[in-house]
């Protein structure tokens, strides 16, 4: 993993002695910070491995802070071993533009997962957010609680990015688990 976007935060490193639990990559993206969290799963129980931010700089142009946010995913999702990844889709608000500019981010950090052979799934907001809190329209500290307390950790994950990654992670993973039930 570059030096250039160290994580926020490492809670812990899980060696993999069993494959008895799925590693997620969750995003949260956006154009000035994209948030990024791994977290693992064992069934119905969630560890976070590692989260935080990967950052860009009004100084480069804004084709290469795209190119820079979307090689920097795929270097963690490399370096995390990842085996899906659960990214928050596009949510127009009030802001056009900007929604624009974060709708290009995920289409570019979509292409480089996908040409790592790693499949993606794109959830919106309100999805992730009854996922993990029950109510479509939480606010944004009802999902940073909801991600301390489903990750048992001591303070909420900051930034409220790497929160929002987290949580993306953890809709992937009840989706998947509900299918998996469905199909059997």
């Amino acid at each position: 993993m570059s030096n250039k976007y160290p994580p926020t935060s490492i809670c812990l490193t899980i060696t993999r002695t069993k494959n008895n639990f799925m590693r997620i990559l969750g995003i949260d993206p956006g154009f000035a910070q994209t948030g990024w969290g791994v977290v693992d799963v064992f069934g119905q129980r969630y560890r976070p491995v590692s989260f935080g931010v990967v950052k860009t700089t009004t100084q480069d142009g804004q084709a290469e802070r795209i190119h820079e946010i979307a090689t920097e995913i795929g270097r963690i999702a490399s370096s995390f071993n990842v085996e899906r990844v659960g990214m928050e889709d596009i949510y127009f608000a009030k802001n056009v533009s900007s929604a624009i500019t974060v709708a290009k981010v995920i289409g570019a950090i979509t292409h480089q997962l996908l040409s790592q052979e790693l499949p993606v799934r794109l959830f919106s907001p309100p999805q992730i957010k009854t996922t993990v809190t029950g109510y479509g329209n939480s606010e944004k500290n009802q999902v940073q609680e909801m991600m301390r307390l489903m990750l048992g950790m001591e303070s909420i994950p900051k930034p409220d990015h790497a929160a929002d990654a987290l949580a993306a992670a953890i809709c992937l993973a009840t989706f998947s688990t509900t299918e998996v039930r469905i199909l059997k």
